[in-house]
């Protein structure tokens, strides 16, 4: 349930996976029950690397939800909470962002928890994999972008390393995935909820 101001602060610890990549590229963090969706918005968007460009949406058992769209049936991601949108462990909900290159996430609530004294939320417990990048033609541009990195041979090789800024293909490993990293960037969100 959603915390009230009589109430401790709560978290929600939520699982968030890129749907259809293979391997899973996924991240678990925990947000501030008291969130709105915008703001899980802005975790997510530098939980998996992404820059913002594009437009989002929640889509919720309670509706649609992102920068409001009357045409598209979205309502104000900054008037709906996470506790509200998700209120029991076991809620699922999804995100889309970029509706060209159609990045679907399934976010789960894995737990909801008092939020921890001294620690800032939000953050990131772990994830696995590096988030596409953008503009790569969605889930499927980015298995390609992979396979043209992996073979120096293929004709769009360079082109590749070019557009992403590379000098060589060792500089991007699909395969890693740095916590800390990612929690140094969510610090400018983060704040303590409980302070002794």
């Amino acid at each position: 349930m959603a915390n009230t101001s009589s109430e401790k602060p709560t978290v929600h610890k939520v699982k968030i996976t890129l749907l259809g990549s293979r391997p899973p590229i996924w991240r678990r963090l925990e947000v501030p029950t008291t969130y709105t969706l915008r703001e899980l918005h802005d975790v997510i968007q530098i939980a998996f690397g992404w820059e913002d460009y594009h437009m989002w949406v929640f889509e919720t058992g309670n509706g649609r939800w992102g920068i409001a769209d009357r045409d598209l049936q979205i309502g104000s991601a900054a008037s709906q909470r996470l506790g509200r949108t998700a209120p029991r462990t076991g809620d699922r909900f999804r995100y889309t962002y970029d509706f060209g290159d159609d990045w679907e996430h399934e976010a789960v609530v894995e737990a909801i928890t008092p939020a921890e004294p001294e620690i800032a939320y939000p953050r990131c417990l772990t994830g696995r994999r590096t988030g596409p990048p953008e503009d790569c033609g969605g889930i499927w541009g980015y298995e390609y972008l992979i396979e043209v990195l992996s073979d120096p041979s293929h004709g769009e090789h360079e082109e590749r390393l070019e557009w992403l800024g590379l000098d060589s293909a060792d500089e991007f490993d699909p395969a890693v995935f740095d916590t800390a990293e990612v929690n140094k960037a969510l610090s400018s969100l983060a704040t303590v909820l409980v302070k002794t």
